[in-house]
Formats: C-alpha cells, structure tokens, sequence
C-alpha cells in the first residue's frame, strides 16, 4: 500500500504512521514542519491554509489512500481532498462524535441529526468545533462520493502521544499518590478508543472496500470509571488512595465534568448520553477491536515517562485537571469535616 498522511506527526497521524510503517506500507507525510516526522517516510512539507500551501503535493504522486487528521476549517479539507480525488484510492477522514446535533441520544447511531456546516468555511468563520468536522465530511464527500470516503467519527482518544492531556492528568495525579478524588459512581460506563485500535482501524479502511460515517470508540463500558482509575494507580504504583465521591457533591464544589476530572461526566446526563453511549456495531462489524483499559493504560505511562513525565499539550485545548485546593475541600466534604461545606 502506497499510504499519505496529512500531519503524521502527532498523536492520531503519528499511531496511523508507525502503524503502516509496521505493515510495510510506503508512507508520505505532508505536514507543516513544526515537528519531526517518523524514521522511514517521504516528508513533504506546506500550509494547508496558506496561499500555495498545497505546492508539494502538485505533480503526478499517486498514492492508494489518505489518512486526513485535521480538525481546522473545513476548507483546507476541501482544498486537499480536490487536488487528490484523481490520485488517491480512498480518502479516510478522521472525523468526530461532536458532529451530532445536541444532544444525540443514548445508543444513537450513525444515522442520527448532524449539525449544519459548510465545506467551504475558512480560517476564522463562525463555526466550532462540530460545524468544522461536518464540514470537513462534506468536502471530503464532494470530492470523492460516499463510496471512495470514509468518516471515522472518533470519539474519545487515549493513548501514548496524547497531546490532549486528558489521560497524562490522571497518571500524573495518580503517581503523587495519597487521597484521590474518585468521581463516582465507580462503576460508571466509559466509552474511549486507544489511539492504536483507531490507527489499526484507519489502516483497514484504507485498504478496504468501505465508505460512509462510522463511531470509532469502544462499546459503551468496555471500561469503567473504576477499571480506568485502578488501571492508573495499578501502573504507576504512586500508592494512590482512590475516594469514590457521589457525582452531586463533586458538582456542587463547581467542579467541570471532562475539563477538570477528565474522561468523567456525571450519570444520566446529556454529556453522558452523548459521550459514553454511542451504538458502535456497524464499526464493531468492520473489524474494529479495542484492547483492554490496562494495556491502553500501561503503554501511556511508559510513553509519559519517557518524557519524563510531561505531554506535550495543543495550545489550542484548555488545560486540564482538578486544583489541588479544591480536590482536597471536596474530600474533606465528602469524609465530612467540618467547615467544608459549598
């Protein structure tokens, strides 16, 4: 397989890339240049959103699929996905669960409302977050027509290079060891894909002969609150003394669901319902298979300790984690010190 990458270089492109490498594949990676690409793939470098930033991949390179990480303004997708449909096989898009209309459901599917976009919005329109993956779809889909095009709709990403920091908080706050605020319920059902099953999967569908949206995560409660935070103290060996805290006292302290307890959000809510409970079977289907919490979780920590302890972040994402203060008045709260109340 002849494979190009736009990005390569970081979190998801970097899995997609060391992933094809593993297979033999031939792989080119256009990115920017703001960091190293991978030992043993042709790099080529440009702009998607300046004038003339495509200039590297014009001339006659074919290539049998594109893995697409961007997650900008739709129309550098469109701009991308226009020069290639004549060279390029298939054309898989690493797209989001957030391009559901609000709120989606529990078990919604594939086939449920999406928000209205454009593929062809710029750097600095009005939309968000969501309208910039639909939109990225659309264009992705006028180029190459629902049977060359596949939208892997992801939803949460852990693993080794995560740049999120979602789970490099937890195995950082675990390792420090001592009283832990635990959001409850323990048994709380999680939805997330390792970043290497996504990659695994995305290499499939590139040489596959299927296209159209599909949920990449894991099915609903392949792990748990309890099984992701044990699996963290477990392998980081801190001495971490998990507190299991009922969700309305964590929310009553003002404390933020997903941004500073990450991957939690609280029970019966719509952010539960949306992030932790989509129907994956047509992915499920298609091969797609997620290895064990504790694997995901250990090859993190090893990859994090290599750093020495410390992800690199996008600066374009919000900081996360719990205050120190604040995570030991909700404990003091919770165990019912007095003085402690919101």
């Amino acid at each position: 397989m002849r494979l190009l990458v736009l990005g390569g270089t970081e979190f998801v492109g970097r899995a997609v890339v060391e992933g094809a490498l593993g297979r033999g594949w031939e792989v080119t990676v256009f990115h920017r240049g703001r960091h190293g690409a991978p030992d043993g793939v042709k790099a080529l470098h440009g702009d998607r959103t300046a004038e003339g930033g495509l200039a590297a991949l014009e001339g006659d390179g074919e290539w049998d699929a594109v893995v697409d990480t961007w997650s900008g303004a739709p129309g550098a997708v469109r701009g991308t996905a226009r020069l290639l449909r004549d060279r390029v096989g298939r054309y898989v898009y690493v797209s989001s669960c957030s391009v559901y209309a609000w709120a989606p459901p529990a078990g919604y599917t594939e086939d449920a409302p999406v928000v209205a976009a454009s593929p062809d919005a710029g750097e600095g329109g009005e939309g968000g977050y969501a309208e910039d993956k639909r939109g990225g779809e659309l264009a992705v889909l006028d180029a190459f027509g629902p049977e060359r095009s596949v939208l892997a709709r992801a939803g949460l990403i852990i693993g080794r290079y995560e740049n999120v920091g979602r789970l490099p908080w937890w195995l950082n706050r675990l390792a420090r060891g001592g009283p832990v605020l635990a959001p409850g319920p323990r048994d709380l059902p999680l939805q997330y894909i390792d970043v290497r099953d996504l990659a695994n999967w995305l290499l499939h569908a590139a040489e596959g002969d299927f296209g159209g949206p599909y949920n990449l995560i894991s099915p609903s409660g392949h792990a748990t609150m309890g099984t992701l935070l044990e699996a963290c103290a477990a392998v980081t060996g801190g001495g971490a003394d998990l507190r299991w805290t009922d969700p309305d006292l964590i929310l009553t302290h003002g404390i933020e669901p997903w941004t500073q307890l990450p991957v939690w959000v609280p029970p019966g809510s719509d952010l539960h319902d949306a992030l932790h409970s989509a129907d994956v079977s047509r992915a499920l289907a298609t091969g797609l298979r997620c290895r064990p919490v504790e694997e995901t979780v250990a090859d993190a920590w090893a990859w994090l300790r290599s750093l020495g302890g410390v992800a690199p972040l996008r600066p374009d994402r919000a900081g996360k984690g719990v205050d120190p203060e604040v995570e030991a008045r909700v404990l003091a709260a919770r165990d019912g010190v007095p003085g402690t109340t919101p």
